[in-house]
């Protein structure tokens, strides 16, 4: 989950403790560089396992050099106590965020990792931080001659405008677009073959000018919440991704909190999320089956099974010959012989197959 400064830091850690997320996600800006102890302050208050600091370049300063070193220096002194585990750049294929091309981006990473290399060896750099489906930016950067490596790939995997996480581009779906990502980590001399998606969502319509699209790409906040579990459900069969940050809790647009007008409302998305973690969390995917009407997980932990069942649009319904405990996306628990299954998933626990 991504957490930030600037969006109720002081409710965060509530909060995110209530979903039961261990891996956490903080931008920092380096542009709000002179305020760098508020963000060691606010990490602080975050008890949880890990956390990925998101390093965002300040377009006025990528160019010079000498001040970068001098920024990344006290980036890693004062954060190096606390994570070790952090992404250099983000967006690097669109101009707005500073980088015009892929070398511009490598020379400003080249610089963090070279300090890494000569004081902080322990510490963990992720990269090139490309957004959407543009992988031949991601080519350009994990084979090139610069003296630098990747420790893990970072990507911005978007598939918002394609709908469901399920549907294709180019004839290549969320799972797919996975599999081709981990091929090129694996080919590249530049980097090692472990896959964080750092940011991903779903704008939420009625929400502008909060939402970061159109009205045409923005979607209800029931499909939102479905998209969400099984956009996570499919990067987990992928059996290629480490962790998915979602992006983000809390923000108007596309968060699982509603944060206007100085309340908190937190959306559908928030239950679906916390009962994904509970159920999930921590298990073992033993398999996963694309069905006529439905997709199917089966789920391990401590030799109880659960299977995750879902329908990517309309709904279709099973039959059990005996009970079974139905949990919704949104952690109600039921027990019946029919369940049926819609956009939102489905947790059957006690079972392998129905």
């Amino acid at each position: 989950m991504s957490v930030n400064l600037d969006k109720e830091p002081s409710l965060s850690p509530e909060l995110i403790n209530e979903l039961g997320v261990k891996h956490l996600l903080v931008r920092f800006p380096m542009s709000d560089i002179k305020n760098i102890e508020k963000y060691v302050d606010f990490i602080r208050s975050l008890k949880t396992e890990s956390i990925l600091l998101n390093v965002m370049q300040d377009p006025h300063t990528i160019k010079d050099y000498s001040q970068l070193q001098n920024d990344f220096a006290l980036i890693f002194e004062k954060f190096s106590p606390l994570i070790k585990l952090f992404q250099i750049g983000t967006t690097i294929n669109r101009s707005k965020w500073g980088f015009f091309s892929v070398n511009q981006y490598l020379k400003f990473y080249q610089v963090a990792y070279k300090l890494k290399t000569k004081n902080y060896p322990n510490l963990k750099l992720l990269g090139p931080s490309v957004i959407d489906f543009e992988y031949h930016y991601v080519i350009h950067a994990l084979f090139n001659f610069f003296s630098l490596k990747f420790d893990a790939i970072s990507a911005l995997l978007y598939v918002d405008r394609r709908g469901a996480p399920e549907n294709t581009q180019l004839g290549m779906d969320l799972i797919s677009k996975i599999h081709l990502l981990f091929a090129f980590s694996t080919m590249s001399p530049k980097s090692s073959n472990e896959i964080y998606i750092t940011e991903t969502n779903w704008p939420l319509t009625q929400t502008a000018p909060y939402a970061p699209t159109s009205e045409h790409e923005c979607i209800n906040e029931e499909l939102y919440a479905s998209y969400m579990v099984r956009y996570y459900l499919l990067a987990l069969c992928s059996n290629m991704v480490k962790t998915v940050y979602w992006h983000q809790l809390i923000a108007p647009g596309y968060g699982l909190i509603d944060n206007r007008d100085k309340k908190i409302i937190k959306r559908s998305a928030f239950n679906s999320f916390k009962t994904m973690v509970s159920m999930l969390q921590g298990s073992k995917i033993i398999s996963f089956e694309q069905h006529k009407f439905f997709y199917e997980i089966i789920a391990e932990q401590n030799d109880e099974f659960t299977q995750v069942l879902w329908c990517n649009g309309g709904t279709f319904e099973l039959n059990f010959k005996q009970d079974v405990e139905v949990v919704s996306s949104d952690g109600d628990i039921s027990y019946s012989t029919k369940v049926k299954l819609s956009d939102a998933p489905t947790y059957i626990r006690g079972r392998d197959e129905p």
